[in-house]
């Protein structure tokens, strides 16, 4: 079983590309973003993104589903920095497209990533220690058991008549300790998971063996040049048009 956030964008054409090219990807459109506070950059990424999402083979049932907070997020920032700050529309414009064309690909990615391949990448491509990348497979696989566990309690609280009434802190103090039972709950499985895995020797320093191999190919090469590309163009548009803004200026 495939534990993230859409299994059927594993089976993709984006879901085929290597792990770590994905991550290297977002990360590009992240820097590229990051170094610009301006409408031009942010508008042209974002809309190379939704342009090429239907090519991946992710549709826009996915996007409804899964990355609606990313403009609520962005409407949230904007609202913030019209009442706090007193930037033109132009700039709080920018500053919320950017937030979604760098949400964007890291979403679409982890959806169309299947832990296992990410792991095994990482180890293999990256050459990170098979500790903390089967580490953080595991961290991975647990998850989705949060969104189950947070169910759980709130339906305890209800079949018992726990209920905040219509007291805005008492809602908070239900909230807060629901939270604080779900950190216990998560600490305790981390730390029998912990020790299942020290026992099976994922503790053990020593060299092993690799049972899926991961490759880097053509198309994953492609990948991180079309999002260089991409960047790279949108930023060369907005200093010919005159509206690219260095963050640091």
């Amino acid at each position: 079983m495939t534990l993230t956030l859409d299994a059927p964008l594993v089976a993709t054409p984006l879901g085929r590309i290597n792990p770590v090219a994905k991550l290297a990807a977002t990360a590009v459109v992240a820097v590229g973003l990051l170094v610009t506070v301006d409408l031009v950059t942010a508008s042209v990424v974002l809309a190379a993104e939704l342009t090429c999402l239907p090519f991946a083979g992710v549709g826009w049932r996915f996007l409804v589903r899964r990355a609606w907070p990313l403009p609520v997020a962005a409407a949230g920032v904007a609202i913030a920095n019209v009442v706090a700050s007193d930037a033109s529309s132009a700039t709080i414009g920018a500053i919320s497209l950017r937030l979604v064309a760098i949400a964007l690909p890291g979403v679409v990615a982890f959806a169309a990533t299947d832990p296992v391949d990410l792991a095994d990448s990482l180890h293999q491509q990256l050459r990170v220690p098979a500790r903390f990348a089967y580490g953080s497979l595991a961290a991975l696989r647990l998850l989705p058991l949060l969104s189950v566990e947070w169910q759980t309690i709130r339906r305890a609280r209800r079949a018992r008549g726990i209920d905040a009434g219509r007291s805005p802190l008492g809602a908070l103090a239900l909230f807060a300790s629901a939270v604080f039972g779900l950190l216990v709950a998560a600490i305790r499985r981390a730390t029998r998971l912990a020790a299942a895995m020290e026992s099976r020797g994922f503790d053990a320093g020593g060299p092993r063996t690799v049972a899926r191999r991961q490759v880097v190919r053509g198309a994953d090469w492609a990948l991180v040049a079309a999002s260089m590309l991409v960047v790279g163009g949108a930023n060369a548009l907005a200093v010919v048009l005159g509206t690219w803004h260095p963050l640091l200026w």
